[in-house]
């Protein structure tokens, strides 16, 4: 019988974020079976720790899971260094771990999928995370799941062996890549990867996963994701750290479970081009861009005066 990875949920001041996704979480199959651990960032401005106290309060009552540990902080350590940390402390622990921020619908089966991936792929050096977030790509022919070489950060899952290749420092990182290289790890130039690398240098962002994302791809490392997501994520509404207002990534949640995963270990041709041209066509016209803008700046404007 298989040893269930824990589940780390990362959460901040968002009570009803949280409050669904721990409902999606609590109906999934393994759910029960499964160890939940929360952590919970604290309060960056005391106009945040009311919202910050409410979260812990709702966590206090979560049940259906094998066992809830809520680690509550009294500083604020900020998104990338609670998922850092947290990550790093039950890998060390448990040799494997899911994650989850306070912002992802989970469909029943997402704990199943993670966890047979996680078995499945436990001792393939080369398959260094396991995503379950994809993109509403229009090529619905691809495989079940298949391997791509994009981290996605919306649900995913690793192994002891693969975050010890996590690079925190954006130098050494950036030292590695050249022209060819920035091109690929930016699909053609087709997502501003590349950039947000850029930007946390200048200190613009404070991403973990661009840079989890670049330790896998210097390490010539594949990522397995399914082609149906089972993840919905619902923080473009601008109550996140790092999202606008959008609807660009919204997709259905798969509702069966998957029951294919590939033998082969390499990057499938077909998904890079769905993907790469999702990405390229994912802006839609002048006029569509316009509009995403406009709601945008009402949100910005006039909902948070």
């Amino acid at each position: 019988m298989q040893t269930l990875a824990p589940i780390a949920l990362f959460v901040y001041n968002r009570p009803d974020h949280t409050r669904r996704t721990l409902s999606y979480l609590q109906k999934n199959e393994l759910a029960a079976e499964s160890r939940l651990f929360v952590f919970s960032d604290g309060p960056k401005t005391d106009a945040d720790k009311p919202r910050v106290d409410e979260v812990r309060q709702l966590l206090e009552e979560v049940e259906g899971f094998k066992s809830v540990k809520v680690i509550e902080g009294d500083e604020n350590k900020g998104l990338a260094n609670s998922i850092i940390a947290g990550v790093t402390q039950l890998i060390a622990e448990y040799g494997k771990v899911i994650v989850f921020e306070d912002d992802l619908l989970s469909s029943p089966y997402t704990l199943e999928y993670f966890n047979e991936a996680l078995t499945k792929y436990a001792n393939e050096s080369d398959v260094m995370h396991i995503g379950a977030y994809m993109f509403d790509v229009a090529d619905k022919g691809l495989p079940e799941t298949f391997f791509y070489r994009i981290a996605t950060s919306w649900g995913w899952a690793t192994w002891s062996r693969a975050w010890k290749s996590f690079e925190p420092d954006i130098d050494k990182l950036m030292a590695q890549f050249d022209k060819d290289k920035i091109n690929r790890f930016s699909i053609d130039g087709t997502m501003n990867f590349w950039k947000q690398m850029q930007e946390f240098k200048a200190g613009k962002n404070n991403s973990w996963a661009i840079r989890w994302y670049a330790s896998i791809f210097l390490k010539g490392g594949l990522v397995l994701n399914p082609s149906h997501s089972l993840i919905h994520n619902i923080g473009h509404d601008g109550s996140g750290v790092h999202s606008n207002i959008e609807n660009t990534y919204q997709v259905n949640i798969a509702r069966k479970p998957v029951k294919q995963f590939p033998a082969e270990i390499k990057e499938n041709p077909r998904a890079h081009v769905a993907i790469r041209n999702f990405l390229a066509n994912r802006k839609g016209s002048l006029l569509k861009r316009g509009l995403v803008f406009i709601r945008q700046l009402r949100v910005k404007y006039l909902v948070k005066r």
